[in-house]
C-alpha cells in the first residue's frame, strides 16, 4: 500500500509540475481518419513527463475558428505555450492572404496576452492555386514568427507528405503509419522549446 501511495504521489507531482503545451490545430493534429490514441498529440503525450499536452484540434479548423475558441481554451487550461498549427484550411480554401495573415496575428496576439509562449507551425499547402499563392502563403509563418520574435517550427508533413505510403488516399492527411513519425518529430522540437 505504502509503494503504491508513493507511485500515486510521484504520478500526480509529475502532471502538477509538468508544462502545458495546448494544440491548436486542425485535422492534421485532430488525428483525422483514425482512433484518438493513434493520433501524434497522444502517442507522443505517452513519452512526455516534462510536458501535459492538452490536444484543443478539430478537423476541418480554420485560423477564424481558432481564433474565435482561444479565448475560452486560454482561460480553461492557462498554457505554458500554444502551439498553433493552423492555416491550411485556409489556403485549400482560397481565403485572401490578408485574412489569413490578420487572424493568425490576432491568435498569436491572445496567447502573448495570456503569457503563453506561442510557438508557430509552418504550413505548406498543395499547389492548388498556382506558386504565386502558395508562396505568398507560405511566406506569412516566417513573417509573423520574425514579427513576433516567436518560435517557428518546421512543418512535420514536409517529409510524410511526398510518401504516399505515409498518406490517406486523399493525398492530403497523413495515415496512422505516419503518426509515430510525427510524433518523434514534434517531440524533438518540443523538448528544444523554452518557456518564460
Amino acid at each position: 500500500m505504502r509503494i503504491f501511495l508513493i507511485l500515486l504521489i510521484g504520478f500526480f507531482s509529475q502532471v502538477c509540475f509538468a508544462q502545458k503545451l495546448l494544440i491548436l490545430g486542425d485535422s492534421l493534429s485532430a488525428a483525422y481518419g483514425m482512433q484518438q490514441q493513434q493520433g501524434w498529440p497522444h502517442l507522443l503525450q505517452q513519452q512526455q513527463q516534462d510536458w501535459q499536452l492538452i490536444n484543443a484540434s478539430i478537423s476541418g479548423e480554420t485560423t477564424a475558428g481558432g481564433l474565435a475558441r482561444l479565448p475560452a481554451l486560454l482561460k480553461q487550461h492557462q498554457p505554458d505555450a500554444v502551439l498553433i498549427e493552423l492555416g491550411g484550411n485556409d489556403g485549400l480554401r482560397g481565403f485572401a492572404i490578408d485574412t489569413v495573415q490578420s487572424n493568425l496575428n490576432n491568435i498569436i496576439s491572445l496567447i502573448l496576452q495570456s503569457n503563453a509562449t506561442p510557438v508557430l507551425m509552418q504550413i505548406r499547402i498543395p499547389p492548388n492555386y498556382g506558386p504565386r499563392y502558395g508562396r505568398q502563403f507560405s511566406d506569412l509563418y516566417p513573417q509573423l514568427a520574425k514579427k513576433h520574435q516567436i518560435t517557428l517550427w518546421p512543418f512535420f508533413m514536409d517529409d510524410i507528405a511526398i510518401n504516399s505510403e505515409l498518406m490517406l488516399p486523399d493525398g492530403i492527411h497523413p495515415n496512422s503509419q505516419a503518426q509515430p513519425l510525427i510524433s518523434e518529430f514534434v517531440g524533438k522540437l518540443l523538448a528544444a522549446l523554452k518557456t518564460d
